[in-house]
């Protein structure tokens, strides 16, 4: 393609509001906050990749003739790094205009305390700023960013229609003196899903053999990235000997990585029947194990890498040949359990504060000494044993689910 050549998300990047489809409203209140900005809040864009979030930032800062100063935040996580880049920045006047935006780019990136204090280094910053902040963010609606709402105004960038990302697309073909047929564009906006940087992408892969873009330049263009389902995934890891095959097979996986160790050990033994294949297994899945409990531990976030291929290409070829039989791979009970365990000492707890209270004594003493008492009791069978569990019922004050608890 040449030294010269430039991306087309970078020159057709938006300079003012003009050139922004589809956003007037969020570029409104953009403006309107920055103007009228005072220490104490942030602004939080929120949406889906490639909704705009960004590029509306830049396109305001060129507007209003401010400087942008960006960070990313997946960069820059722990309080001192936030400290020293978005901190040093919100103190110091502008060299080159008369004011600044600092973006804080992608700020899911930072994650609480797993990044020693960032988040709440970037609020104290926040709170102090002489100048506007912007944070921008996928999903900003997770617990660990419930203190970090409290101190943003939020604009939510939707997904844009259809036409909009037509509309973008036939603007850039214009600027580009490209001929464009009108269904080849409503193919490569389609299957953006909104993205308009993706489809700004493809536009540029297809149109580079010539001046004018068909439908029959786009259709080999693939389907945009889908999440894949954990069942599918798991039968490319169970079924192929390949590491390169199977070290693909959870890129495109929606669970976290704690729900795919999960998944894995559940259905790993009903796959691998062979002993041997099935202890090799198994070894890679505790090496991954033990590369997790360092992340854990110590923030090495670079080991994310290692657990993902051990548990794809390392389960992959732990096995001597593939397997032939059809396994229906299911999500694990444990959780389950887990939780009618819990449920279940929740019921036997409640019981006990009762028995606690009118015995006038600790909830430990009555879970150690009087439960089992009461309990053989309402599982009686003898004469007037009816009689007796009605009188235990109502000098507890035991409801009909706790009388049905105590029968079993």
């Amino acid at each position: 393609m040449g030294g010269d050549f430039i991306p087309w998300i970078q020159k057709h990047s938006p300079k003012s509001e003009s050139d922004l489809v589809g956003l007037d409203k969020a570029f409104s209140q953009m403006k309107s906050f920055v103007e009228r900005h005072k220490p104490g809040k942030a602004l939080l864009l929120y949406g889906l990749s490639g909704a705009g979030k960004t590029s509306s930032v830049y396109a305001l800062a060129h507007s209003l003739g401010l400087e942008l100063i960006e960070v990313n935040a997946s960069d820059s996580r722990t309080a001192d790094q936030i400290e020293a880049i978005v901190g040093t920045a919100s103190k110091q006047m502008s060299l080159f205009s008369k004011g600044k935006i600092i973006l804080v780019d992608e700020v899911e990136g930072v994650t609480g305390r797993e990044d020693r204090g960032g988040l709440t280094a970037l609020i104290k910053i926040i709170s102090e700023s002489r100048f506007p902040i912007i944070l921008t963010c996928q999903d900003p609606f997770g617990q660990k960013h419930k203190a970090l709402r409290k101190a943003c105004t939020m604009i939510e960038f939707a997904p844009r229609p259809h036409s909009d990302v037509v509309s973008f697309l036939q603007h850039v073909c214009e600027g580009e003196g490209l001929s464009c047929d009108e269904d080849a564009l409503s193919i490569v906006a389609r299957r953006s899903n909104g993205d308009f940087r993706a489809a700004l992408n493809d536009l540029q892969s297809v149109a580079n053999s010539g001046k004018r873009v068909t439908r029959a330049d786009v259709e080999f263009l693939s389907d945009r990235e889908h999440v894949e389902r954990i069942e599918n995934a798991l039968l490319r890891i169970f079924k192929t000997s390949d590491p390169g095959v199977a070290r693909q097979a959870l890129d495109s996986v929606a669970e976290d990585l704690d729900e795919i160790f999960l998944w894995v050990d559940e259905n790993l033994p009903k796959e691998y029947l062979r002993p041997e294949d099935l202890a090799r297994g198994f070894e890679q899945m505790s090496r991954a194990d033990v590369f997790k409990g360092r992340i854990m531990r110590w923030q090495h976030y670079r080991f994310y890498v290692y657990c993902y291929d051990l548990l794809s290409a390392g389960i992959a070829v732990s096995k001597d040949e593939r397997y032939k039989s059809q396994v229906d791979y299911k999500q694990t009970t444990r959780k389950l359990k887990i939780w009618l365990a819990n449920m279940k000492q929740m019921k036997k707890k409640a019981i006990c504060e009762k028995i606690a209270a009118k015995t006038h004594s600790s909830r430990k003493q009555a879970l150690q000494a009087t439960y089992p008492y009461v309990k053989s009791l309402f599982k009686g069978k003898g004469p007037g044993a009816a009689e007796g569990r009605s009188a235990l019922s109502e000098f507890f004050e035991f409801d009909p689910e706790q009388v049905a608890y105590l029968e079993r």
